[in-house]
């Protein structure tokens, strides 16, 4: 039985004093909660100050980001081994990664090979536009940029992947649950096609999206949706709390 998962992405926000606040206003109750793998991803400037907030927590840490080589003249860069001794997970292909700062298919394959060999899980994000969608190509393009993050990945060992419609990144505007379980499990189909069965099974896929407390259930409640990636309502402790809290009991039920 797959964990479920959820991570908050923090994005560019929180200085080092406002992520060491948004920890402790949450930290204690986060522990109190079982059966959910609970995942904060501050910017890097707080990594190592939240590291040290979370010991002997029950909460693990992800990076946003990181570049592909392990060292070398590349100014302000982090590299996967900057990151191996501070945090678990690494946020890789975010749709805002792809726009503003031009990550193709073939950057996005490189760091997730260069995170997995530094032993850290990628959290690798997917998701299709808004005029993709409404041309009915949700899955051509999930497939692609699937196919092409994983190229030459033989054992994604520890691998997370993300659904996130583009068009509802930000925007407010989430999709049904409905919607997000019937592209996961397409997803899933395609992870069988490459790694097999009990790879697809074990793998999990996680909703993102405009995904809030007031909407986190109707997710949950998918069969293949094991969890989300959380953005602005993972900088709220209670709405973070929420979505966690809602995770373990629906999922516990089933």
């Amino acid at each position: 039985m797959r964990i479920p998962f959820i991570a908050g992405n923090w994005k560019m926000n929180t200085a080092v004093a406002e992520a060491i606040d948004l920890v402790k206003a949450m930290r204690k109750q986060l522990d109190k909660v079982s059966n959910v793998e609970k995942v904060v991803c501050p910017p890097f400037v707080s990594l190592a100050p939240v590291k040290e907030l979370l010991k002997k927590s029950s909460i693990k840490l992800g990076a946003q980001n990181l570049y592909f080589a392990e060292k070398g003249a590349y100014t302000g860069e982090i590299s996967p081994l900057m990151l191996a001794d501070l945090c678990e997970f690494v946020i890789l292909g975010h749709s805002e990664r792809r726009q503003y700062f031009n990550e193709t298919g073939e950057i996005i394959n490189k760091k997730v090979a260069a995170t997995l060999k530094a032993g850290l899980k990628p959290i690798l994000c997917i998701g299709e536009r808004l005029e993709e969608n409404e041309a009915g190509k949700t899955e051509e393009v999930v497939a692609e940029q699937l196919k092409l993050a994983l190229t030459g990945i033989t054992a994604p060992d520890g691998l997370v992947i993300a659904y996130e419609p583009v068009w509802a990144i930000g925007t407010g505007k989430a999709a049904t649950g409905e919607q997000a379980n019937k592209t996961i499990a397409f997803i899933r189909q395609n992870i069988a096609k490459s790694y097999g069965d009990k790879i697809a099974q074990e793998i999990r896929i996680l909703y993102g999206g405009s995904v809030t407390a007031t909407n986190a259930a109707e997710f949950m409640q998918q069969p293949d949706i094991d969890g989300a990636l959380v953005g602005g309502a993972s900088l709220k402790a209670t709405e973070f709390l929420s979505i966690v809290t809602q995770t373990a009991v629906i999922k516990h039920k089933k």
